[in-house]
């Protein structure tokens, strides 16, 4: 068997990061698996998986992603593969019409990674969607929540295309083995963590609001890269806490850096399924989420969940798990065990079992 995972690049992301981590477990499995990305950038994540030297890793450019010239770029490559695994958009659409000039006979897979995305709302789009969506021949769902959302945005049936659920899993054996990094620590120093991309969907402009609610020796790592970086970077100092909120870019060394923290907190508007989160909860590290879809589900009767927006409150779950050692305890074990329920060798196996259904 020969799969071909596509997505647009192999930067900070939960999609990016499962290629990353998933691409060793299926060639483990005897799965021959290869991987193109629709823009060749520098990325920690490409960087690792090169480094691996496991798999072939095409890259289409460093244009745009959305350059149809990518449909003739992958309409050359999926002939060779039975299976076709898309993540993301566009990369969506370009398998769909490379198939289609390519008469190949390529399986496609799509898995859908996020509840909302610019098309959701907009009808034209819709029935755009709807037609890209009905020529894969499974649509996975990382949650059943984005099942259903997928499902009304498309009004297709279940005779039209199968759907499938099929959460995302994570690398516990990497989190777990992780040490922490001495030189980001001092005493009497409390450090707050933030991993994800710096895109509007994961708001850390509520993060750093609630600095302003904390002590001085509160210290805010964000970890992570995207177009608001700057922005926030600015809205930082007016508020005089560059100080005590650090931006460390794109890293290659997440495992670490959660281990360092004392809290790890997600304050997004959305989620599919955080894989930040399942990474938050495992590190042994108390977990603070926005309570919004795709968060709520996995954080809930584990973690602490605060009104999306909300700095104060925010700060002050955090000042509450600091100033309390048994609650802090409490959280960090109801959390581990969270976070073993989404070990990635259960993905893993669930996706083989799939490959072999579309296949048979």
């Amino acid at each position: 068997m020969k799969v071909l995972q596509i997505i647009d690049s192999l930067g900070t992301g939960g999609a990016e990061k499962l290629i990353l981590d998933s691409v060793p477990l299926y060639i483990e499995q005897g799965i021959t698996t290869d991987v193109l990305v629709l823009r060749d950038e520098n990325y920690p994540f490409m960087q690792q998986l090169e480094e691996l030297n496991i798999c072939k890793v095409y890259k289409l450019g460093r244009g745009s992603v959305y350059h149809p010239i990518h449909i003739l770029k992958i309409a050359e490559i999926l002939p060779k593969y039975d299976i076709a695994h898309v993540h993301l958009f566009p990369a969506q659409y370009w398998a769909v019409l490379a198939k289609k000039l390519s008469k190949a006979k390529t399986k496609l897979i799509f898995t859908e990674h996020n509840t909302s995305n610019k098309r959701i709302n907009n009808k034209f789009l819709a029935v755009i969607d709807r037609y890209f969506y009905s020529k894969y021949d499974k649509i996975v769902s990382i949650s059943k929540e984005i099942d259903e959302i997928i499902k009304r945005h498309t009004k297709l049936k279940m005779s039209q295309v199968v759907f499938k659920v099929i959460e995302n899993g994570v690398d516990l054996n990497n989190i777990y083995e992780a040490e922490e990094l001495q030189e980001l620590k001092q005493v009497n120093q409390n450090i707050i963590l933030q991993v994800s991309a710096f895109r509007p969907q994961k708001d850390q402009k509520t993060l750093i609001n609630s600095f302003t609610y904390l002590p001085e020796n509160t210290i805010l790592l964000l970890a992570g890269d995207g177009p608001l970086k700057s922005g926030l970077e600015i809205f930082t100092k007016e508020l005089g806490l560059s100080e005590r909120i650090l931006f460390l870019g794109n890293r290659s060394d997440i495992p670490q850096l959660l281990k360092t923290a004392d809290v790890i907190v997600l304050s997004s508007h959305y989620e599919g399924m955080s894989l930040s989160s399942i990474e938050g909860m495992a590190s042994g590290r108390p977990f603070i989420a926005s309570d919004v879809p795709g968060l709520s589900e996995i954080v809930s009767d584990a973690g602490l969940l605060f009104p999306q927006g909300n700095a104060k409150l925010l700060a002050e779950h955090i000042q509450k798990l600091l100033g309390n050692k048994v609650l802090y305890d409490e959280v960090v074990e109801k959390c581990q065990e969270r976070a073993e329920e989404y070990d990635i060798s259960i993905m893993v196996k669930k996706y083989i079992q799939l490959y072999e259904e579309v296949l048979a």
